[in-house]
């Protein structure tokens, strides 16, 4: 069982950011100020959400369980939804995704009996899964505006010669997802052998043998795997005809949302 770490000792921590905030100052990188306050910013939420999950935890599984979902895919959904700013319809696109794929996941679990129906399990569970997919949904939106600004010639020589916006912008789709796919393949080549998880470490720490805290590792990883990859399949499946009008002519979009 880890020890609890004292008041005193979680001060000390401002050590970590200095050591980032004294670099951007060496290298004039302009970002003392956000690194200063997107640590205590992190540090107050969890503070926040530590007190809130207590009193969630204490509700009987229907209301507290819900309640929580509901919090984290809002919170996603108007977070990825900025990367996407201009693009008609998006976060309307990433609540319905992330809701998909999250009761998706979610059925697995339970109906495999990899979890149980308890705040406890559900709630961190699923907000790996909604923070990852909000990653992937984001670096996908962000990635497609630039591809479709940077290759707009391309694509209207290749409409010029007959090919269908699918036909056009399959390359494009291709690298979107794979660029949105790698960073969870790359990880899942070097999980354990160059980090121990997340989940597993926690578990460990909390004393829980580590043959267990393995299998839900594992459980973990390859949902958020299988979320990432679905997520950013669906968001530029969806979203790549915003490029174009009602007559299948190629636009530009801004992040005003003028064409």
């Amino acid at each position: 069982m880890a020890p609890e770490i004292s008041n005193v000792s979680m001060l000390f921590l401002i050590i970590f950011v200095l050591i980032p905030v004294s670099l951007s100052y060496v290298y004039s990188l302009n970002l003392a100020g956000s690194i200063s306050w997107s640590s205590f910013r992190g540090a107050a939420q969890l503070f926040l959400i530590g007190y809130l999950l207590t009193f969630l935890f204490e509700l009987p599984p229907l209301i507290g369980i819900p309640i929580m979902l509901s919090v984290m895919i809002t919170v996603a959904g108007f977070h990825a939804a900025k990367k996407g700013r201009g693009i008609s319809g998006v976060l309307l696109l990433i609540f319905g995704i992330l809701v998909t794929v999250e009761l998706t996941v979610l059925s697995m679990w339970l109906g495999f009996d990899m979890i149980e129906f308890t705040p406890e399990q559900v709630i961190p569970m699923s907000g790996m899964v909604i923070g990852n997919s909000m990653v992937a949904i984001g670096l996908a939106l962000e990635r497609m505006k630039s591809e479709f600004n940077e290759n707009h010639n391309r694509l209207l020589a290749a409409l010029s010669l007959g090919a269908t916006p699918k036909e056009a912008t399959q390359p494009i789709i291709k690298r979107i997802v794979r660029a949105a796919m790698i960073p969870n393949v790359d990880g899942l080549k070097t999980i354990g052998l160059v980090q121990l998880p997340g989940m597993m470490t926690g578990l460990i720490l909390a004393g829980v043998s580590p043959h267990i805290a393995i299998r839900y590792q594992i459980v973990i990883s390859l949902s958020i795997f299988v979320a990432v990859s679905v997520s950013a399949m669906l968001v530029t499946v969806f979203t790549y005809r915003k490029f174009f009008n009602q007559n299948l002519q190629l636009k530009r979009v801004n992040d005003d949302g003028s064409v």
